[in-house]
């Protein structure tokens, strides 16, 4: 049978999906990019925000439509923290969470025997372990994503992820290494790791994140070693020391931000102050001069008023991020923040999520022509289009080179590049001995 995949959200995410696809191969499944050909359709949603259910409802209902006679799956975050779970069973044939994936090939094979809607979703415990899954190849990537942490334990006021994935948990570390020995044999040469809350990672298991970093760096054929999200209260002086002791390690760092005022922060169950994310961002900068810091600001959280929103504008602004992820509160069920006074209204939140992002535009080109005249390193990912190569920095600026200047593909190939010139969301550059 030929199994397709929809994949919504985060990168742990596409890290399951992945994984899931691997399952089903072993179980004698035939994975295929064509909807109109699967016999059985897998939706791995997201719930972050109210529309993520939108999208990941969305394209469940339009696989109905367009392969009626498909067998359709509903997995990940939503069902998982769903209030109303028998909705969803209207919804598809079999529906899970984000617990023991690796049953959902049988779960299958079930529901062909017996044709009847399978609710399969198992509640978190406090003790649960990490669920291993390997993923051994990302399919034409040469970036491979890896997750060795899940589940959250700081339920912030507005976020249902603790619900939807259970407490911090965390992958053995020789698990972690033969996992990627594996991708890196595969020819990735890039890997990112990944988690719900990934500063969390190793407590339950008497180990750190930096001990997880040195021990991917150690592994022949691996050239890279990237971070994903990171809370900001959990890295300390010794953690971006040991850090930059790797030669490995990219020093790109998307600190958490949501909010550049304090009594929004407080009110979000944050657990850092702006003064504390800002002294932490100099000792980066400081540690590794050619970093970029990146972030993610929710703007529209409930009482946050116009001067709230003017001090987020100057904080994002004296920090100096190398971009932002704008994105707007959206009201969640069985959150703390969904019973707050003063929610804010659609036109304000959009028109803040306007202004930010021009600031965020202007900050990125500021990152961008800081760049100019600089040599780095870059990894090319992609096949040449028809005008450019395109590949990252290691501190994950987009770097392009023009097709003229080199006929033949670069991709998975690490260059130097000099900066010529910079754009609103890349740099140009050319190869230097």
């Amino acid at each position: 049978m030929k199994v397709f995949f929809l994949s919504f959200g985060c990168k742990v995410n596409q890290y399951e999906t992945e994984c899931m696809k691997k399952l089903f191969e072993e179980k004698g499944f035939t994975v295929t990019a064509s909807m109109t050909d699967a016999e059985v359709i897998v939706v791995n949603s997201c719930t972050v925000t109210a529309s993520g259910d939108s999208r990941s409802l969305h394209a469940l209902r339009k696989a109905r439509q367009s392969c009626p006679n498909a067998i359709t799956v509903l997995t990940g975050c939503m069902p998982q923290a769903s209030s109303n779970k028998a909705v969803l069973a209207t919804e598809a044939d079999i529906v899970t969470g984000t617990k023991n994936r690796q049953a959902i090939p049988s779960l299958v094979k079930e529901y062909i025997r017996k044709q009847d809607t399978i609710m399969n979703i198992e509640e978190y415990k406090k003790d649960d372990p990490f669920e291993v899954m390997e993923c051994i190849e990302f399919r034409n990537k040469t970036r491979a994503f890896v997750k060795i942490q899940d589940g959250c334990d700081r339920f912030c006021s507005y976020c249902l992820i603790p619900y939807a994935r259970g407490r911090c948990r965390s992958k053995p570390l020789n698990k972690v290494k033969e996992e990627i020995t594996v991708l890196a044999s595969k020819g990735h040469k890039e890997i990112v790791l990944v988690g719900i809350n990934l500063m969390f990672y190793g407590k339950d298991i008497s180990c750190t994140l930096a001990d997880a970093v040195e021990a991917v760096c150690s592994i022949d054929g691996v050239e890279r070693v990237r971070l994903g999200s990171i809370e900001p209260e959990m890295m300390t002086d010794d953690d971006l020391k040991r850090l930059a002791a790797q030669k490995k390690f990219c020093p790109q760092f998307h600190l958490s931000l949501q909010s550049g005022c304090d009594k929004t922060l407080k009110a979000m169950n944050r657990h850092y102050t702006c003064g504390e994310y800002y002294d932490l961002v100099k000792k980066i900068r400081d540690t590794f001069p050619d970093c970029s810091v990146t972030t993610d600001i929710m703007v529209g959280f409930p009482g946050e008023t116009d001067e709230d929103f003017a001090q987020t504008l100057e904080f994002a602004r004296k920090v100096g991020f190398a971009r932002i992820h704008v994105f707007s509160y959206s009201r969640r069920k069985g959150t703390a923040a969904d019973s707050m006074p003063r929610q804010i209204p659609e036109s304000t939140k959009t028109q803040r999520m306007k202004e930010l992002r021009t600031l965020g535009d202007e900050l990125s080109r500021i990152h961008h022509d800081n760049l100019v005249g600089k040599v780095f390193p870059v990894l090319f990912e992609r096949e040449r289009d028809p005008d450019n190569h395109i590949g990252h920095t290691p501190d994950y600026t987009l770097i392009k080179i023009p097709e003229k200047n080199f006929k033949k593909s670069l991709k998975k190939e690490i260059f130097c590049v000099k900066i010529i010139s910079s754009e609103n969301n890349c740099c140009i550059g050319e190869i230097v001995q």
